[in-house]
């Protein structure tokens, strides 16, 4: 057997859309993940942030973890990382790496990889999420594709749908593990309205009747316990299981739009909508849309390029073992990394779901005596808080300190709350750029308190008769009055 019968073999000449898709989604979703960073971590966890990343360099706790920032940190070098991360990644969205030859978009992803893998490790409890981990692993990944000139890998193309699998039989599983409500079909009763950040669809979807929810979470098993395994038909040489693969991507696709519809979870769905792709197959589509080419000429794979793509495969295939014991275990951990380089990872979200929200809302006073009328309130950009506000489009940008106010309404904890607290004492103005209304334009309160509320959604009824979108119940303080000079 030649060589070029057995390039040709590793492969798949009908997978051009999947690697259009995924190369200049992924760089697309690595953008806003540089964008969010840019703005948001210098008051988070820059120089004099909230969390400052200065304290993790002390205190030793880098030691083995890859970043660029072990040799020191400053807000001016993340900038720089940030802006050059931004560039990079929206020359792959134009598709320029990809007109050179394979090695070259490799370079690109990788340079994004390693920048963003930099990021995390000082990035502490604002950087905690999975799908940080999720796009690290998408964008090494990605890397290997190659270039316009000859067609994509199968054995790359399958190290994706390996990951979609256990991106999404991961979930599934973590939930038929989780809390009854997933096991009951009555979990979507409550998610719509008590989810970290609701969008306008939101209150429209909890408000629908509650058969329709239970078809939710049997539409969710199914696609996320089910339809994962048919992905893995795209190795088959045959038009009808690249059907069956592309149908089941489609499936995925879908089911992940509705939450893109109904939600805003930062980029998870949207990077799950583009790493799906990987199943699809240019013949289904032509199929569909006959204008579509289902085939392509391609220059014959060099063989380094080949090699090196088997030697990431099977390196990938032994990084794995770590999360394949995961999924089996009844301890399933969820949105966990097994390596320093946040490859081969575990994930997996909203095991049990919150049957109440509660909201932390932040007030200050101008008044040295202040009475209950002399409260106004800070309002954030995208969780709740104003009644009357209809809550924002945000995904697939991430509103960080956002999320970590609902994680404190939980019961969850930090020393970065209380930092908030004071940089709202001293009108820090990039803290307040992290807000979405500073009630006193730029002047420093004389104090500050935090109140618990309950928070639903108001019915079609009461909507009508207030103009309300939420309906809330005062719960008491969180924090009492603070002053500096207190």
């Amino acid at each position: 057997m030649d060589w070029g019968t057995v390039t040709a073999w590793l492969d798949a000449p009908h997978a051009e859309l999947a690697r259009q898709v995924l190369q200049r989604g992924v760089a697309a979703i690595f953008a806003v993940a540089f964008l969010s960073t840019l703005l948001q971590f210098p008051a988070l966890l820059g120089e004099r942030g909230l969390m400052p990343a200065t304290r993790v360099l002390s205190s030793g706790a880098l030691e083995g973890q890859p970043t660029i920032f072990r040799w020191g940190y400053s807000d001016r070098r993340l900038r720089i990382l940030c802006a050059v991360g931004i560039a990079i990644a929206l020359s792959l969205v134009a598709g320029l790496p990809q007109l050179g030859p394979p090695w070259l978009p490799m370079l690109a992803f990788l340079a994004l990889w390693i920048g963003y893998l930099s990021i995390l490790p000082i990035g502490q409890v604002f950087y905690g999420f999975g799908w940080e981990l999720l796009l690290c692993e998408a964008g090494f990944l990605v890397a290997f594709l190659g270039s316009n000139a000859t067609a994509p890998p199968m054995l790359a193309i399958l190290l994706i749908v390996w990951l979609v699998f256990r991106l999404e039989f991961g979930a599934g599983m973590i939930k038929m593990r989780g809390g009854r409500e997933w096991r009951d079909l009555t979990a979507l009763t409550y998610h719509h309205e008590t989810q970290p950040m609701p969008n306008p669809v939101s209150r429209w979807a909890h408000l629908l009747p509650r058969w329709f929810h239970k078809g939710e979470v049997v539409g969710n098993h199914v696609s996320q316990l089910a339809v994962p395994w048919l992905l893995f038909e795209i190795v088959i040489p045959h038009p009808v299981a690249a059907g069956i693969a592309s149908a089941a991507a489609a499936v995925v696709i879908l089911t992940q739009l509705w939450l893109v519809i109904t939600g805003n979870f930062a980029w998870l769905n949207w990077i799950t909508i583009v790493l799906a792709f990987a199943a699809v197959d240019d013949r289904a589509v032509a199929w569909l849309v006959p204008a579509m080419p289902a085939t392509h000429d391609y220059a014959p794979t060099p063989l380094w390029w080949s090699i090196l793509v088997a030697l990431v495969f099977l390196a990938y295939a032994w990084l794995s073992i770590p999360s394949i014991r995961n999924l089996a275990s009844r301890r399933q951990l969820m949105n966990a990394s097994f390596n320093p380089l946040r490859l081969a990872n575990a994930y997996g979200a909203f095991g049990t779901v919150t049957k109440a929200r509660d909201e932390i809302v932040i007030e200050g006073t101008m008044a040295d005596a202040p009475d209950d009328d002399d409260w106004v309130e800070y309002e954030f950009k995208g969780k709740p808080g104003d009644v009357r506000r209809v809550p924002g489009w945000i995904a697939p940008y991430h509103l960080r300190l956002d999320w970590l106010m609902w994680f404190l309404a939980l019961g969850s904890r930090g020393v970065w709350f209380q930092m908030l607290l004071m940089r709202l004492l001293e009108a820090d103005a990039p803290t307040l750029r992290l807000l979405g209304r500073d009630p006193f334009d730029g002047r420093p309160p004389a104090a500050v308190r935090a109140r618990v509320y309950r928070y639903r959604f108001a019915t079609h009824r009461e909507r009508r008769e207030t103009g309300q979108v939420w309906m809330r119940e005062d719960r008491g303080l969180l924090v009492p009055p603070l002053s500096l000079r207190g």
